[in-house]
């Protein structure tokens, strides 16, 4: 992939899609190689290749810088991880994983109520599957449990008179990442990575027509 042609709209589709599932990269490769960018175009492309790549370590960072801000606000805390949670929703792979385990669990205690969380059938056009696929959690669409997520975290900030605190957490572990990102020299393995995100994608894609 030619990261420098990658537009930043395109990098968030791909880290939307992406499966989030991974371990994190060993430390010793997350901190092994740094060099100074020689162009404003290896810089850019640089930049999106590791926020790729090294995706969950800077998510754990963000979140570790966090938590380290939280310690004396339980409240906190919580609105944090409803944050998270409602960001996380909006990855495909982590909703219908989600959704899979929730009612998975619910299936053991009420086949019913189970039947009824599945997913409605995606729509058939001209004997193929449409290609605008909605989301669902539960059998509720995506963005209702954005929606409740979001307004409770936002609640919680405000009664726990955190947010200005969490917006100076957030800064600095974005600044960071963007500063390990902009310098961390990308490796093969990292390419080698890229290629095969590539031909899981395309073979998804071809394997639901």
């Amino acid at each position: 992939m030619d990261w420098g042609n990658v537009t930043a709209e395109d990098l968030i589709d791909a880290l939307r899609e992406v499966d989030w599932s991974s371990p994190p990269r060993p430390l010793s490769e997350f901190f092994s190689r740094f060099t100074v960018p020689k162009s404003y175009s290896r810089w850019n492309s640089r930049l999106k290749c590791n926020l790729y790549y090294y995706r969950t370590n800077y998510f754990i960072l963000i979140v570790s810088v966090l938590i380290l801000g939280f310690l004396w606000r339980p409240i906190a805390i919580v609105a944090a991880l409803l944050t998270t949670l409602s960001l996380a929703f909006l990855n495909d792979s982590f909703a219908a994983s989600f959704s899979e385990k929730v009612t998975r669990t619910v299936r053991q205690f009420s086949p019913h109520l189970a039947a009824k969380m599945r997913p409605p059938h995606t729509p058939v056009i001209r004997g193929r599957p449409s290609a605008r696929r909605v989301i669902h959690i539960c059998g509720q669409p995506r963005w209702v449990f954005v929606l409740i997520f979001s307004s409770a975290s936002f609640i919680l900030w405000f009664v726990s008179c955190g947010l200005l605190m969490v917006l100076w957490a957030l800064a600095i572990g974005l600044l960071v990442t963007i500063l390990h990102a902009s310098f961390r020299t990308p490796n093969l393995k990292a390419r080698l990575n890229t290629f095969r995100e590539e031909f899981r994608a395309v073979w998804r894609n071809y394997s639901e027509l």
